[in-house]
């Protein structure tokens, strides 16, 4: 059983360096684990049946919220739907 919530942060609130520390070590946590997941999901999507074998129903969990965003294009010319892109834009 650890330390609840507020013990956790009262301990780095009188400490601004070690407060931001703790905040961007946080992010870059959050961020290499989503693009971690994200390679590993592209890895092994199977776009052939989009119908009857969705990205939900193969257990992917970032791509479909990436693809919310707006992000379906890869600068290298991939696409979520299979095509070919020209121009993916600055947000793939």
């Amino acid at each position: 059983m650890g330390l609840p919530w507020y013990r956790v942060h009262t301990v780095v609130l009188n400490d601004p360096g070690r407060l931001l520390a703790v905040h961007i070590m946080h992010t870059a946590l959050v961020a290499g684990w989503a693009g971690s997941m994200a390679l590993y999901e592209l890895a092994v999507f199977d776009p052939s049946d989009p119908v009857l074998d969705p990205m939900w129903r193969q257990g992917m969990f970032v791509i479909p919220f990436m693809t919310r965003l707006g992000i379906t294009n890869s600068w290298g010319g991939w696409s979520i739907t299979g095509g070919t892109v020209t121009n993916p834009g600055i947000w793939s």
